[in-house]
C-alpha cells in the first residue's frame, strides 16, 4: 500500500537547510519516493505553523522508512540537524 512522507519544517539556517534538500531528493527517489507537494501555498488550521510543508510519495510505508534510515537520507539529515525545527511522520494511504 503506498505511504506519504509528510515533513512540517520551520528553516532556522537555510544555507544548511539547502544541503539538506540538495542530497534529500536524491535519496527520496533511490527509494521510490517522488515528491507531491513541496513548500507550496498552504492553510494552518491547527496545531504548529511550519512555513515549509512537504510530502512525497513511497510505493510503502517500509520503502519510505528504509529511505529514511539508508545512508544517503542520514547523510542529508546531517546538514538539517540544528538548521530546521520539524515534524516528519509517514502514514500509509487509502489507495
Amino acid at each position: 500500500m503506498p505511504a506519504l512522507w509528510i515533513a512540517h519544517v520551520s528553516v532556522t539556517d537555510e544555507d544548511a537547510y539547502s544541503k539538506y534538500a540538495k542530497l534529500a531528493g536524491p535519496a527520496i527517489k533511490k527509494h521510490g519516493g517522488y515528491f507531491i507537494a513541496r513548500a507550496g501555498r498552504y492553510v494552518q488550521l491547527e496545531g504548529t505553523d511550519r512555513p515549509r510543508n512537504v510530502v512525497a510519495k513511497f510505493p510503502s510505508l517500509e520503502a519510505a522508512e528504509a529511505c529514511y534510515h539508508s545512508p544517503e537520507y542520514q547523510e542529508a539529515l546531517d546538514h538539517a540537524r540544528g538548521a530546521a525545527e520539524r515534524e516528519l511522520l509517514v502514514v500509509e494511504t487509502s489507495e
